[in-house]
């Protein structure tokens, strides 16, 4: 609770008062009551950054839950020692410095040069400009976030192994198919981890910064591969706070994107229900 209280309550308080200033952290904070909100609507980046942010959202996490399911079906096939080894090789990315897969990106993602585009090239396919092409940054910023998905395998690996086996032999013995059996078993048995990971992924999403920002704005990439197509909203919100010093305009950023994550949230819940089984419940 002192934790809570010391290093979140009181700085969103903070966030929140100074939102209504026009503060640069060497004057006093001087009071300008609705005026950074109004100048949010008004503001031509942030709606570039929020649209950016909900299309690598609606991109990343639908690919990040698929192929989690698939690595965790797979593991959940694995032998006992075998699953052991590959828990681990999926889980290390997981611990990999997002800076260093910032730059790793613009290795591999290289146009010219890149090991994606020189792997493309050896099956006949002529690979895009990943980082300096903009429809292509920010499928490449999935794919490279798919290097790291090493805690959903995990908890899809824990839901699989919850799932009762007499229920697949059972519908083996009615004659249902492999994809009737993961539609009308396994998806609904392990509901309720996929809603907790829908949940988690997508607020990870809407807050991606690390990655993009190491990429496409950090001191050594920004002369070359600057590119408004990877300007999420909290890149720009950093921008805001700690090179262009306005404190305010960012505090009212940050509550912006508190309530847009607040709302898909909400409706994300109010949905669940229709959709995720808890075992024992009534529907």
């Amino acid at each position: 609770m002192i934790g809570f209280v010391i290093f979140m309550a009181i700085p969103m308080i903070a966030s929140l008062v100074l939102s209504f200033t026009d503060y640069d952290a060497l004057r006093p904070p001087d009071a300008v009551g609705w005026a950074n909100y109004r100048r949010l609507l008004e503001d031509p980046a942030v709606r570039k950054s929020l649209v950016n942010t909900m299309v690598y959202t609606v991109m990343s996490v639908p690919a990040t839950m698929a192929f989690s399911l698939a690595l965790a079906s797979l593991l959940a096939r694995a032998g006992r020692r075998s699953a052991g080894f590959f828990r681990t090789v999926f889980y290390l990315p997981e611990i990999t410095p997002k800076v260093a897969v910032g730059v790793l990106f613009l290795i591999l993602f290289n146009g010219q040069v890149g090991l994606v585009n020189s792997v493309l090239g050896l099956v006949g396919i002529d690979g895009p400009q990943w980082s300096t092409d903009g429809p292509w940054v920010k499928p490449g910023l999935v794919l490279m976030h798919l290097w790291s998905v090493g805690s959903t395998v995990i908890i899809y690996l824990a839901a699989l192994r919850g799932v009762p086996r007499e229920l697949y032999e059972a519908a083996e013995l009615d004659g249902a198919s492999a994809w009737q059996r993961f539609r009308r078993i396994t998806v609904p048995m392990i509901s309720g981890a996929l809603f907790f990971t829908l949940i988690v992924q997508t607020i990870a999403a809407l807050q991606s910064f690390d990655e993009a920002y190491t990429a496409f704005y950090g001191s050594a990439a920004s002369a070359t591969y600057s590119n408004d197509a990877a300007l999420f909203y909290l890149i720009y919100l950093f921008q805001q706070a700690f090179e262009f010093l306005h404190l305010g305009y960012a505090s009212a950023m940050a509550w912006l994107l508190f309530v847009v994550i607040l709302a898909i949230t909400l409706v994300q819940v109010r949905l669940s229900r229709r959709f995720v089984y808890y075992e024992g419940g009534d529907r």
